[in-house]
């Protein structure tokens, strides 16, 4: 199975290479000269301003137009540039595909995943996000995707990737959910259910040794999956405790989808670092996020997308969601203005799995500022915060020492957040990889 997942992606990653050309040898040294800057970190745009770049890490930045002895110089005096996006909650491996879902779900292949992840990722960062948090997908699968990137196999953005969530039988993400009881028998189906703390401990330790970066866990139901209730809390304590600590003792954050007050109230107060979603939090829930310091990932565009299909499509839904998402889609909303108001960290996340395309990212902006947020503020969520939720101080601002991450849009997001839909340039670590419009990968 390891040896068969990793052929597909690689002969994937040949059919890539055949199409793209090696990338060109970066400019020792760089000049960006930006005509208005939003460094990420929520201060005051700037005017004018000149990014100095060594290899693949920014080095200093200058007021005015300057031009080092030496340097090559990206003209983007007319452009607005801002660092490169961070999605915080993406699943990159997963694309929508029609007709009955549950038929896709024993039909599909995890070597399909990989062939159609290539251009998942390769879309992704051509719209802007030079950085992403898989939230869930195919461990073998996300962890080669990841490798391939950095090895400069395929193009795509920085990946943090979780694997596989996990969760309790029947929960969301037990893959047998709607199935027929044989069905659990198959071999690793249910290899991410965690059923008591000795189980969690364990799966926690395996998703380290198989390179996850993140834990992703599912102490409540869901929407997407079938019979479960999204108010429910579906893990025990001892249960989500027991993922939380072992993750933190291995370096790792933890993300925890959560819909229901219980499971989220819980489940910040027992540590973890991210809660997903977050649609029936209150104003307790708001004082319990800051008082443990938790991250609240809106994902108001998976909302939007699946209420507007429960309305139009629901027979391209599995059998319990339409109902579901016309009560979630428009409580995401209200969740973020109520949080936002209330002082909770924001970072950034889409959940895109395909009911929006890959690339569509930037979608979640506007939702973000019709929820109340200033678009400032959106835009830090998906910067500075997402970076600090990530870990890294690698990514997420425009400062010295940074990785070389910038996008640059011809407007102003600030008066129109929805310019950071309409990406012109973007440098992933120092290398051009769109410039005026058109991909140079």
């Amino acid at each position: 199975m390891i040896w068969g997942k990793a052929a597909a992606l690689a002969a994937c990653s040949m059919a890539a290479l055949v199409a793209v050309s090696a990338p060109a040898v970066m400019a020792k040294d760089v000049v960006v000269h930006a005509g208005r800057m939003i460094d990420g970190t929520g201060a005051a745009a700037r005017e004018k301003v000149s990014i100095l770049i060594h290899d693949d890490r920014i080095t200093a930045i200058q007021s005015g137009f300057v031009t080092p002895a030496g340097a090559e110089v990206i003209d983007l005096s007319a452009k607005t540039v801002l660092p490169g996006l961070i999605d915080t909650h993406d699943h990159i491996t997963a694309g929508w595909h029609s007709g009955d879902p549950i038929r896709n779900a024993v039909t599909r292949s995890a070597y399909e995943d990989a062939i159609e992840a290539t251009g998942f990722v390769r879309n992704t960062l051509l719209a802007g996000f030079t950085s992403v948090r898989d939230c869930g997908a195919d461990t073998q699968v996300i962890v080669a995707l990841k490798k391939s990137i950095d090895g400069a196999v395929i193009p795509g953005p920085r990946l943090w990737v979780a694997g596989t969530p996990l969760g309790p039988t029947g929960g969301h993400g037990d893959a047998v959910n709607g199935l027929r009881v044989e069905f659990a028998d198959i071999p690793h189906i249910s290899d991410n259910v965690i059923d008591s703390p000795e189980a969690a401990r364990i799966a926690v330790r395996r998703l380290k040794r198989e390179g996850a970066d993140l834990i992703k866990i599912m102490p409540s139901g869901g929407v997407m999956s079938i019979g479960d209730d999204p108010k429910h809390q579906l893990m025990t304590d001892e249960e989500i405790k027991a993922v939380i600590d072992t993750a933190h003792s291995l370096g790792m954050k933890v993300a925890a989808h959560a819909h229901g007050k219980e499971a989220i109230d819980h489940t910040i107060a027992l540590g973890v670092d991210s809660i997903e979603h977050g649609s029936y939090a209150d104003a307790g829930s708001y004082k319990i996020f800051k008082q443990y310091g938790a991250y609240l990932v809106p994902t108001m565009l998976v909302g939007e997308r699946v209420y507007q299909r429960a309305r139009e499509h629901p027979e391209q839904l599995n059998p319990s969601t339409a109902e579901k998402a016309l009560v979630i889609g428009p409580l995401l909303q209200k969740n973020l203005r109520d949080a936002y108001a209330a002082g909770v960290k924001i970072a950034f996340g889409t959940d895109t799995f395909g009911l929006s395309d890959h690339g569509e990212n930037a979608q979640e902006f506007a939702l973000m500022v019709r929820a109340g947020m200033p678009a400032m503020e959106a835009i830090k969520a998906a910067t500075a915060n997402a970076a600090d939720l990530l870990g890294s101080a690698d990514v997420g601002t425009l400062q010295a020492g940074r990785y070389a991450d910038l996008i640059a849009v011809d407007g102003d997001p600030l008066a129109d957040v929805r310019q950071l839909e309409k990406v012109g340039f973007v440098m992933k670590g120092g290398a051009v990889v769109k410039a005026d419009g058109k991909p140079m990968i």
